[in-house]
């Protein structure tokens, strides 16, 4: 059988670069800081979606990079998990390759729509796909929501791809995540904010801050200035879209500890916030308002999201912790989207 042309079924995509899923624009990565331009290699969230008419299983052709004997990546689960109806059906693993083919076994007489989840770590490129005893075609197209953020947003110490907080609120609300999360980076790079205007979105979501704590460290001030800046160039590409930013979640070593210049994280999340309530009533602590406010802007304070127990690491979630996450994200943006709804009303 003829093998299908897989980006019909790609979701969670924003840039494709030479047929391979990346979450920076090719055409500017020279702007971006090398971590998340190395970051932004990574298909993270990218997934197949598709509905079935008679099909029994359906076979995905791939190539990944293959790890070396000392790669910390070759322990991850190299495995393509199989959902439906926002449950997982099977997990199959099928090790990286230059060329290979995986086949996932479908629920005997199920049409789907079915979300198939590939291994992240080795960068995946699927090659096409193609229906086993029956036909496969691409499932509706969803709401499009981009999420921005850190480590926390890429899914770090989530057990499987499925879990991270943006894949999981993403399925309950039915959207088309694309996660756009870059580990160790997200410190607000402006550049970052007119990639996220360039992108085609329905719902927005950024979730960054902890990294500003530390590795280059910001005072409150200074986030505060970066915080309305970054909102302000991604609403210039989108000046009406629901756009939610959640403040950072706990990270309790880093709550009352001042860093380089003073300013401990807590302190560093109020300016967040601050920033965020003074962009939705108009006006500042500058003396630059009042005016009229944002009215499809909101807030959702990350501080008490989850607890010290649900913390991995004392910084990243584990899966209870990003389903806490993501149940108060999907939350939040479920009354941000009706909101949004009421005001063009």
């Amino acid at each position: 059988m003829t093998w299908l042309d897989p980006s019909p079924f790609l979701r969670g995509v924003a840039w494709l670069d030479d047929g391979r899923a990346v979450r920076a624009d090719p055409a500017d990565l020279a702007r971006l800081p090398w971590d998340a331009g190395e970051r932004a290699a990574l298909p993270i969230g990218v997934r197949l979606e598709f509905t079935a008419e008679g099909a029994q299983a359906v076979e995905i052709r791939y190539r990944a990079s293959v790890p070396g004997p000392t790669d910390a990546l070759r322990e991850i689960a190299h495995c393509f998990a199989l959902w439906q109806s926002g449950s997982r059906v099977s997990e199959t693993i099928a090790g990286p390759a230059e060329e290979a083919i995986v086949t996932l076994r479908l629920p005997a007489g199920a049409e789907g729509p079915f979300t198939i989840h590939p291994p992240e770590a080795q960068c995946p490129v699927i090659l096409g796909l193609r229906a086993v005893g029956g036909s496969v075609a691409p499932a509706p197209r969803q709401p499009r929501w981009l999420v921005h953020g850190d480590s926390i947003t890429e899914g770090w110490w989530s057990t499987r791809p499925a879990h991270s907080w943006p894949a999981v609120a993403g399925r309950v609300l039915g959207l088309d995540t694309v996660n756009l999360g870059y580990a160790g980076a997200a410190r607000g790079e402006l550049a970052t904010a007119e990639q996220l205007a360039a992108l085609p979105a329905d719902a927005i979501t950024l979730a960054f801050g902890t990294n500003c704590w530390t590795g280059t460290p910001f005072s409150g001030p200074l986030l505060y200035e970066t915080t309305r800046a970054f909102i302000a160039l991604v609403r210039q590409g989108h000046p009406h879209t629901p756009l939610l930013l959640v403040s950072p979640v706990l990270r309790p070593d880093a709550e009352q500890t001042p860093n380089r210049l003073g300013a401990t994280l807590a302190e560093l999340r109020t300016a967040m916030e601050e920033a965020v309530v003074d962009l939705m009533d108009g006006g500042s602590d500058s003396g630059r308002g009042p005016g009229p406010g944002d009215t499809r802007l909101a807030l959702l304070p990350g501080r008490d999201l989850i607890g010290p127990g649900q913390l991995a690491d004392g910084v990243h979630p584990d899966d209870e912790g990003h389903a806490a996450l993501a149940a108060a994200v999907a939350d939040a943006l479920r009354t941000t989207l009706s909101s949004s709804r009421s005001v063009e009303t």
